[in-house]
C-alpha cells in the first residue's frame, strides 16, 4: 500500500483545554516519509518538532510533545484521526502551545479529513508488524498494554474506577474503517473531585460541560460545589444526584471507554508507522501509551528495516522454473529459490542454504559459512528479478551490476539457514539504470546488507 496525505488543507478554531486560549490550527499535505510535524506560528523562527514517542515530554492529562525551544500539548486527538484515516504525512501549523479541545473528542478533525479527501503518494507504507507479543506493565496501577501478531489493526480496551458511577467499562474496534462512526465522537471525561486539583495544577483553564464528560460520584457540599463552577465559569449549574452532569448527552453507554481507546490510538500514532497487530488495553494511560511507543521506536532504531514475514505454505509468485526463465545463472550459480513478495518498487526473494551447497566443500570444511560475497550476490540476483519486472518480455534482457557500496556483514550464515532478501528501488528507473538498497535476512536478525546500482541491457 502507498503512503497517504491529505488532498488540501483545512483549518480549526477553538479554545484550549489547558491554555484557555483561541487558537487556530491548519492541517496541510505534507511529502512522503515527513510523518506527522507540528510548526509553532507564535514562537520565534516558527520552529517545528516531529510527533515521534522520544519526544513526549508530559503524559499528565494528555500527550504533550517537546524539545528545548517549544512543547505542543493535546495533540492525541488529532493525531488518533490522522492515523485511523491511513494519513502517513502531514503538517500541523499553530499559534499556541496546545491543539483545540473542541468537542473533547476526535470527530471534528475526522470529518475535515473527510471533507478535503486524502491522497495517495508513490512511496509504500512501512508498516510496523507485530511478530510476537509485546508488553508494557505499570507495576503500581496494574495497568497494562499488549500487542499481539495480527494481520491487521484491531483493539481492545478495558477501564475500571474506584466509583460508583463508572466502576469499569469495555469498548473495542475491529476495523478503523470503523473509527469515525463508533470511536471519534466519544469526549474525554473528568471527575468532579478531580477539577478543584486539576486547576490548582494550572491545567484545564478551557474545560467545560461542553468539551468534557463531567462525572458526579461523591457527594460534595453546595459551597465546593459552588467554588468549582465559579473556578470553571460555569456559575449557576444545579446537581442533586450522582451521575453525568453534561449539557449534551453520552453518544455512547460506555463513551469513556471508547474515549480511552481513541487516547490509545492517538499515543500509537507516535511510534511513527501504522501498525499491523491486536491490542489489548488494561486501564490505559497516556503514560502507559507513551511507555509502549517508545519501546517500538527503540526497536525501530535498532533494526532499520523488520523482517518480510515468509510463510512456506504460500504459493511463491515466482518458482524455481520462473526465476530459471527470467535469470541467466544456472547451477551452481543460481542463489534464488523463489519470490514471496513483488511490488513496484520491492522484492522479497527466499534461498534455503542446505549442507550440499558446492562452496561448503573448502568454505570451510570443518565449518561450514556461506561466504559473503555470495550473498550480496544471490541479494543482487533478487534485485534482477525486480528491476526485469519493469520490462516486458524479461527473459530477453539482462542485469549487470555497476556497482556495489555500503555492504556491511553481521552474522554468519550456515547450513540450515533460510536467507530471505528485501530489495527496494532508491529511486525510478532511467535510462536502464536502477539503484537498489538491499537487506538479507534470516529469521528476524539482518545477516548482511548493501546498495546496488544496475543496468538492464537487451540480450543479443
Amino acid at each position: 500500500m502507498k503512503q497517504c496525505t491529505l488532498k488540501d488543507s483545512f483549518q480549526i478554531c477553538g479554545k484550549g483545554l489547558h491554555t484557555g486560549l483561541q487558537i487556530e490550527a491548519t492541517f496541510s499535505p505534507a511529502p512522503e516519509n515527513t510523518g506527522y510535524v507540528f510548526k509553532r506560528l507564535d514562537l520565534e523562527g516558527e520552529p517545528t518538532i516531529l510527533a515521534v514517542a522520544e519526544n513526549v515530554v508530559e503524559t499528565v492529562r494528555g500527550t504533550v510533545i517537546g524539545n528545548n525551544t517549544m512543547r505542543i500539548s493535546t495533540i492525541e486527538h488529532a493525531l488518533a484521526a490522522l492515523y485511523a484515516a491511513g494519513i502517513d504525512n502531514c503538517l500541523i501549523t499553530l499559534n499556541a502551545p496546545e491543539l483545540p479541545i473542541l468537542e473533547g473528542s476526535a470527530i471534528v478533525y475526522a470529518e475535515k479529513i473527510d471533507e478535503v479527501g486524502i491522497a495517495e503518494q508513490e512511496a509504500e507504507k512501512d508498516y510496523y508488524i507485530v511478530k510476537q507479543k509485546i508488553e508494557v506493565i505499570d507495576e503500581k496501577t496494574g495497568s497494562s498494554l499488549i500487542v499481539l501478531p495480527d494481520e491487521d489493526f484491531s483493539i481492545d480496551t478495558m477501564i475500571e474506577f474506584d466509583s460508583p458511577i463508572l466502576p469499569n467499562q469495555f469498548a473495542s474496534l475491529h476495523s478503523m474503517k470503523n473509527f469515525k462512526s463508533e470511536i471519534a465522537a466519544s469526549r474525554t471525561f473528568v471527575f468532579v473531585r478531580e477539577i478543584e486539583p486539576l486547576l490548582n495544577a494550572n491545567l484545564i483553564k478551557g474545560g467545560d460541560l461542553d468539551n468534557a464528560i463531567v462525572i458526579y460520584d461523591q457527594p460534595m457540599s453546595k459551597e465546593a460545589l459552588d467554588k468549582i463552577s465559579h473556578l470553571m465559569g460555569i456559575e449557576g449549574v444545579e446537581i442533586s444526584d450522582l451521575g453525568y452532569i453534561n449539557n449534551k448527552p453520552l453518544v455512547f453507554n460506555n463513551e469513556p471507554a471508547r474515549h480511552k481507546l481513541l487516547d490509545v490510538i492517538g499515543d500509537i500514532a507516535l511510534i511513527g508507522r501504522p501498525l499491523k497487530g491486536r491490542i489489548i488495553a488494561n486501564k490505559p494511560g497516556h503514560t502507559l501509551n507513551a511507555t509502549f511507543s517508545k519501546k517500538i521506536r527503540r526497536e525501530i532504531k535498532r533494526q532499520d528495516v523488520q523482517a518480510p514475514i515468509y510463510n512456506p505454505n504460500v504459493e511463491p509468485i515466482m518458482d524455481a522454473n520462473r526465476i530459471r526463465e527470467c535469470l541467466p545463472h544456472r547451477y551452481p550459480f543460481l542463489l534464488v529459490d523463489k519470490v514471496i513478495e513483488l511490488g513496484e518498487n520491492h522484492i522479497v526473494g527466499v534461498k534455503n542454504v542446505t549442507q550440499n551447497e558446492p562452496f561448503f566443500q573448502g568454505h570451510f570444511p570443518q565449518e561450514p559459512v556461506m561466504p559473503g560475497v555470495l550473498q550480496v550476490e544471490a541479494m543482487a540476483q533478487v534485485g534482477g528479478l525486480l528491476v526485469l519486472s519493469n520490462v516486458e518480455e524479461p527473459e530477453r534482457y539482462s542485469t549487470y551490476f555497476m556497482k556495489i557500496d555500503n555492504v556491511k556483514f553481521r552474522q554468519k550464515v550456515v547450513p540450515g539457514d533460510t536467507l530471505v532478501f528485501h530489495l527496494s528501488l532508491m529511486g525510478e528507473i532511467r535510462r536502464g539504470v536502477a539503484t537498489m538498497k538491499g537487506y538479507a535476512f534470516v529469521g528476524e536478525k539482518i545477516v548482511s546488507e548493501a546498495e546496488f546500482m544496475a543496468q538492464i541491457i537487451k540480450n543479443k
